[in-house]
């Protein structure tokens, strides 16, 4: 059984930074690309960032580019999403998923796709 889960969220002034981590269990011996999304409240769900398995290709919405990094460490089988310069309009809840493929679907040449498995998200609350 797939499963991840999301860690590192919490309150960060603005133009601070965060971290986040996606732990992944149950994975069979080929990793699959993971994706980072967020929901605001209110707010329909967008996509944040995308790392596939197969080249290390890494993807990020024009909203958060040159801001957030989105790293991998396959013997951990962990992503990360390192978030810099962080501004109010980045609060939210944000959710790693995977669509059990080795790409990124949505992003790039490739059709968006489901997204299979979802953490439990965790919340990001940029304030003063």
């Amino acid at each position: 059984q797939v499963q991840l889960v999301e860690s590192g969220g919490g309150l960060v002034q603005p133009g601070g930074s965060l971290r986040l981590s996606c732990a992944a269990s149950g994975f069979p011996r080929h990793y699959y690309a993971i994706g980072w999304f967020r929901q605001a409240p209110g707010k329909e769900r967008e996509r944040v960032s995308c790392i596939s398995s197969s080249d290390g290709s890494t993807y990020y919405a024009d909203s958060v580019k040159g801001r957030f990094t989105i790293s991998r460490d396959n013997a951990k089988n962990t992503v990360y999403l390192q978030m810099n310069d962080m501004k109010p309009e980045d609060t939210a809840t944000y959710y790693c998923a995977t669509p059990f493929l080795d790409y990124c679907p949505g992003y790039g040449s490739y059709e968006a796709l489901p997204y299979e498995r979802w953490g439990q998200g965790t919340q990001v609350t940029v304030s003063s």
